[in-house]
């Protein structure tokens, strides 16, 4: 029962050395760290050198010119070796139970090609700003039908095993890597949900996650790719895809992309689940984008109140 562990590192110097102090504190210790840092422009580098003097079993750092997340993902992979393999991105965090949680589930279910898990969401500041399991509980086993209307939940609660991964692998030409890396995953096993929270996803001013437009186009081009595995028909995946279209416009809203909002809504209305929902939207379109802003803000220092700073 072997799990090697990635960290891509891209300009991350602030939050780099708590990211890989949370990896050293894992109750369940990997086979081997890889630290791949991509041409960072900051003093990563310099950290993560420091920091790895600390830690408590095989570790390398691989430095080089910047070629994409993707690309580094799949450079990771095959420079590690074990049962299972994980990867955390240079400003995300693990609770110490993780890996441990994780590769037992995998333990448990052996048709599973991943396990996944709810995050805490946290500011820059280490400030508990929301949880995955607010907005959803995901699905068990089946996953397919959620991303095909863009539900997916964050890349640092997962566990992949490898078996699985090394016939998929990440496409170095999309911009969201672990998307498309699902779909094509979904054909290979189950996704084994775990019910917990387990680790911390970090959003802050460079995360393209609060980009909507963005990973709405990002998510239809991979469904295109996807297409001849999907076993729909053309039609089929227009209606699939006007849905998850009509249900982005209220995303694009909340983040302060109202004409994306409005032509999402007004091309794909024919995809809403209800017409209570048409109805909703419309209320979310007419109030304006200083309001959403406001609500924004009072939910997060609400949800700072409620949960403080994640300590671990």
């Amino acid at each position: 029962m072997e799990i090697s562990v990635l960290v891509p590192s891209y300009n991350h110097e602030r939050f780099i050395g708590q990211t890989l102090r949370s990896i050293f504190a894992q109750s369940l210790r990997p086979k081997r760290l890889i630290v791949i840092d991509d041409g960072s422009k900051d003093e990563s580098v310099q950290v993560i050198e420091q920091v790895l003097h600390d830690c408590p079993f095989d570790n390398r750092l691989i430095t080089h010119e910047n070629r994409g997340l993707c690309a580094t993902l799949n450079e990771g992979l095959k420079s590690t070796e074990g049962e299972y393999f994980a990867y955390l991105g240079s400003d995300d965090l693990w609770l110490p139970g993780f890996l441990g949680e994780q590769v037992s589930l995998l333990e448990s279910r052996p048709q599973a090609v991943l396990a996944f898990s709810h995050a805490y969401v946290i500011d820059e500041d280490d400030n508990i700003i929301d949880r995955t399991d607010n907005w959803t509980d995901f699905a068990d086993v089946d996953m397919l039908p959620r991303l095909l209307l863009g539900e997916i939940f964050s890349s640092p609660g997962v566990v992949y095993r490898r078996s699985a991964l090394e016939l998929v692998g990440w496409n170095e030409d999309a911009v969201l890597e672990d998307y498309e890396l699902y779909l094509n995953l979904c054909f290979e096993g189950e996704f084994a949900r775990n019910e917990k929270v387990l680790c911390a996803w970090r959003q802050h001013g460079s995360n393209a996650s609060d980009n909507f437009p963005l990973m709405l186009k990002e998510q239809v081009a991979a469904q295109e790719r996807a297409f001849a595995m999907l076993g729909m028909s053309r039609t089929e995946l227009d209606q699939v895809q006007m849905r998850m279209k009509f249900m982005a416009a209220a995303n694009c809203v909340r983040s302060g992309h109202k004409r994306e909002a409005f032509s999402l809504f007004r091309d794909n209305i024919a995809g809403a689940p209800s017409f209570a929902d048409v109805l909703k939207l419309l209320a979310r379109l007419a109030v304006p984008q200083s309001v959403f802003q406001w609500n924004r803000r009072r939910k997060r220092r609400n949800a700072i109140r409620k949960y403080g700073k994640l300590k671990i």
